[in-house]
């Protein structure tokens, strides 16, 4: 039975890896449509690179600064069949540093959004190894692995630790900080805006595809929430049904808010799901439902100000989506999780506010100091002439659709 019991969570937390590991895909099309047709090759090649450099860098630093564990000794010995293994029977440890990859891999992939179309290649791939390897890691072992004593403060000092069950704060708060830095550093694209300020319209290239990518996230989204359990024991129909509900508010908001925009639509949903993360073990549904259509409204409200009034172009506007929706979510997991509110209880107020600020604000730091660091040193943006070009021809040398892009002779 036992055998049984640990095969069965191996098997549960493989599902949600694979999941997960599919919602990148979802992040390469959400960004391929959009983007303007001279940047999608460049969209679809970074979050793979992006994924392989993340799970380098995770598997030989970051998991080890995250969790105090590391892979260098016998397969017997990892796969914890050699006696004295500090590894779980069957392989149980592997699959899940698989799956928290692909929660650590998830953060450049949030960043591509925000700096697409104009960022080096070869400095985003730095950027990712820094980040997946030592930035990341340091705040996830600080609140999934109780590092530094920082929940042990907050769970004596407010009576609760901080509850980011799925990374409302952990994985898409700190992404899309760390986005914001990045993209503050780039500047605004070419021809973005002109003399006076006003804005250019740059039009998504293909709404299919951008569709596609939106739906592809959020059906990996219940393996990212639900499977957070990491255990057959563990999981709960309850993180099904808020990640769902949130969803919906998240669609709704955003169709009424960004008076029928499908750009917004299939964000308003990612938006209910990023916000809903931290608080989708402990929220009532019709919390959970209030949650994501409040993150929604903030998503087409703060994309409208980036891009019109502040002028900071955040292409995907992962910033308003990953970074503002995450830090939402996370402090209203300390107001719909009280069980005043249907929820199960468990949860501080202040600590959610604390845990929340906390990342957002390293985040930003982190970002700064990264993308900063990269600018002084070796560059992080293309050359006008290859921006124009696009970063398909100007770094991968080959088009969307080579066929029909070759001049005839």
């Amino acid at each position: 039975m036992e055998a049984t019991q640990t095969g069965g969570d191996v098997f549960f937390v493989l599902m949600g890896a694979i999941l997960v590991f599919a919602m990148h895909s979802g992040f390469a099309f959400l960004e391929v449509g959009t983007v303007r047709h001279k940047n999608q090759v460049n969209a679809l090649v970074k979050i793979l690179v992006d994924f392989a450099i993340s799970t380098v860098a995770y598997f030989f630093i970051g998991y080890a600064v995250a969790y105090g564990v590391d892979f260098l000794m016998s397969a017997a010995m990892l796969s914890g069949e050699a006696e004295g293994s500090p590894f779980a029977p069957q392989g149980f440890d592997l699959v899940k540093f698989f799956f928290l990859l692909t929660f650590a891999a998830a953060i450049p992939a949030i960043i591509s959004g925000g700096i697409a179309e104009r960022a080096k290649f070869w400095s985003q791939a730095i950027a990712t190894a820094v980040i997946v390897g030592l930035i990341y890691p340091f705040f996830e072992g600080l609140v999934w692995n109780g590092n530094f004593g920082f929940q042990g403060w907050l769970e004596e000092t407010y009576g609760a630790a901080f509850n980011d069950f799925a990374g409302s704060i952990v994985v898409h708060a700190v992404g899309g900080w760390i986005a914001l830095g990045a993209v503050l550093l780039l500047g605004v694209r070419h021809g973005r805006y002109d003399e006076r300020g006003r804005v250019n319209g740059i039009p998504p290239s293909s709404i299919p595809w951008l569709a596609l990518g939106s739906w592809l996230l959020c059906v990996g989204w219940f393996g990212f929430n639900v499977m957070s359990a990491q255990s057959l024991e563990g999981v709960s129909g309850l993180v099904a049904m808020n990640s769902l509900l949130a969803m919906a508010g998240g669609i709704l908001i955003a169709l009424i808010a960004g008076k029928n925009d499908p750009g917004f639509i299939h964000n308003g949903a990612l938006a209910g799901l990023v916000a809903v993360c931290a608080g989708s073990n402990v929220m009532h549904p019709i919390g959970s439902f209030v949650v994501g259509g409040i993150a929604g409204g903030i998503f087409v409200v703060f994309f409208n100000l980036c891009q019109n009034r502040w002028r900071i172009d955040d292409v995907l506007g992962v910033w308003p989506l990953h970074g503002l929706c995450g830090l939402w979510g996370g402090i209203a997991c300390g107001i719909f999780g009280q069980e005043a509110l249907g929820g199960l209880g468990g949860v501080a107020l202040m600590s959610q506010l604390i845990g929340s600020l906390a990342g957002a604000a390293y985040a930003l730091i982190g970002g700064l100091l990264v993308y900063g660091a990269l600018k002084l040193a070796i560059g992080i943006r293309l050359s006008k002439e290859d921006e124009i070009q696009g970063a398909d021809l100007s770094i991968h040398k080959i088009g969307a659709n080579p066929e029909t892009e070759i001049t005839p002779r």
